[in-house]
């Protein structure tokens, strides 16, 4: 099972990466496509809008057929879509090429908390969804500066088509080396509406709408097009910045996975993160043409902004055994596809503020935090 588990961190490495990467390649896609911001934003969008509609199919899919068959087949379509977004010459086609990027990467996260959830105890579940994430996140990095200067050596166009033959060669290995576990006989309550009648998961839900959407949104998308229209910041400067922040997404998520075991709660350790990201958002908000304060706040919001694992913890901790799959992936659900959403959203924001786009933009991200965190709230903590 070790051998597997590392087949899917490599997995993973590359669904953070391309989650990211339209950031670095945005000024390319500009030069070459004519891409807009506008555009930018409806291509990442439906990357995670796809990643979040195939949770629940997946889900099902982890509860029956088990994680190796699942994520080497969805992989397999995740390198068909890098070749496709290699070849590309029109907008369009970059937007489909990242929803079936979206797809090949949509299982491999929860492939992993699922095999973690069956064979190792629940104490350790959440130092273990962080440390992936953490690790995973070396995709966030790699697709910061490497990326840069990966594009500036072989060309855009060169780099993407070697991404697309390394996705390819990952689902192989998923599907040699991953070990499904023993397949659980179903329970007396088996369905996802049953998951959703559980009402101490509601405030749950709500949290995970929002905790992982800034850091994603502005990592993933409006620090590359933000830095260049407020700052004149040329592509590697961006990429820098990229990688600062990156790191402090990786930081967070390895910070973030003991910590419910060392204060014995899992809820105020994430209010308190996110009440820390909050207030980065508003500081962010309130001095958006300062160069300085831009980057410690894009910064911190990466390293509080990463308490995505240990909030799937909080709500694993209410599923039965026999909905494990179909738990996670809900959760997940709800993680990914308000990025999507929100993406979308920004990207309109972007277009109809002229005067302060980018102001618009963290105000949007500020309000919906300070939503999800105040109905999180009232959620009924929980450990192992």
């Amino acid at each position: 099972m070790r051998a597997g588990i590392i087949s899917l961190l490599a997995a993973y490495v590359l669904s953070q990466f391309y989650r990211a990467f339209l950031a670095v390649l945005s000024p390319s896609l500009t030069a070459d496509l004519a891409a807009t911001p506008q555009d930018l934003a409806a291509a990442s969008g439906l990357w995670f809008l796809a990643f979040a509609v195939m949770q629940l199919p997946i889900g099902t899919a982890l509860d029956t057929i088990g994680p190796r068959r699942t994520t080497a087949s969805l992989l397999a379509v995740g390198a068909a879509g890098a070749a496709l977004f290699a070849s590309a010459t029109t907008i369009f086609t970059i937007k489909l090429a990242m929803l079936l990027i979206g797809v090949g990467c949509a299982p491999v996260l929860m492939s992993s908390y699922y095999i973690f959830a069956r064979i190792y105890s629940p104490a350790a579940f959440a130092t273990l969804a962080g440390a992936t994430i953490g690790i995973g996140s070396l995709g966030n990095i790699a697709s910061s500066l490497p990326l840069t200067a990966a594009i500036g050596a072989f060309g855009w166009r060169e780099t993407v088509w070697a991404l697309a033959a390394i996705t390819l060669i990952v689902a192989a290995a998923t599907a040699l080396l991953i070990r499904d576990p023993e397949r659980l006989p179903p329970g007396p309550n088996g369905s996802l509406r049953d998951l959703l009648r559980m009402r101490s998961l509601w405030p749950i839900l709500a949290m995970m709408t929002v905790c992982y959407a800034p850091a994603a949104g502005l990592r993933g998308l409006w620090i590359g097009p933000y830095f260049t229209d407020t700052f004149a910041a040329p592509a590697a400067t961006i990429g820098r910045i990229s990688l600062f922040m990156g790191l402090a997404m990786v930081a967070g998520n390895f910070a973030y996975g003991p910590l419910d075991r060392l204060f014995g709660t899992r809820k105020w350790v994430i209010v308190f993160g996110n009440l820390l990201t909050l207030l980065s958002l508003f500081a962010l908000t309130a001095f958006p043409g300062d160069k300085a304060t831009a980057i410690a706040c894009l910064i911190a919001i990466g390293f509080f902004g990463a308490s995505f694992g240990l909030v799937i913890a909080h709500g694993r901790a209410f599923f039965p055994p026999h909905l494990m799959g179909r738990g996670v992936t809900l959760l997940n659900l709800f993680g990914i596809a308000p990025i999507g959403i929100f993406q979308v959203a920004t990207g309109q924001i972007h277009a109809s503020v002229p005067a302060a786009p980018y102001q618009a933009i963290f105000i949007f991200f500020a309000l919906t935090t300070t939503i999800g965190l105040g109905l999180y709230l009232f959620a009924r903590d929980r450990t192992d």
